[in-house]
């Protein structure tokens, strides 16, 4: 039984890549509005190429060789009121913010600063 002496635990690997063949890759030419021009590697078995790419110069780059996806329906951004009448009807709201005020006037509640 060898010893290795001398060598940390993950500091070399004793593996070769000699008979070892990279995964297929292609790239993809992306540019941006300032005409710098990125190319991106993807694996020949990706799915989904992306249409836009963050340039270097941090400007949206868009590549000619992949297909524009289609604007699908905006979602709507649901705010906090939107929820709430999800939950309640506007009867029951102006229904609880009386019992409120009424508990406020008569000193119920403390008043918030």
């Amino acid at each position: 039984m060898e010893s290795m002496r001398g060598s940390r635990l993950g500091a070399l690997s004793y593996e070769r890549d000699e008979h070892v063949a990279p995964a297929g890759r292609r790239g993809v030419r992306y540019v941006c509005a300032d005409g710098h021009v990125s190319i991106i590697p993807f694996s020949t078995d990706a799915d989904e190429i992306p249409y836009t790419w963050t340039c270097r110069c941090g400007a949206e780059a868009t590549s000619p060789d992949v297909a524009k996806p289609e604007a699908g329906p905006e979602k709507h951004q649901r705010t906090h009121w939107d929820m709430l009448l999800e939950r309640r009807t506007r009867e029951d709201l102006e229904e609880l913010l009386e019992e409120r005020l009424t508990l406020l006037r008569q000193g119920a509640l403390p008043r918030s600063a």
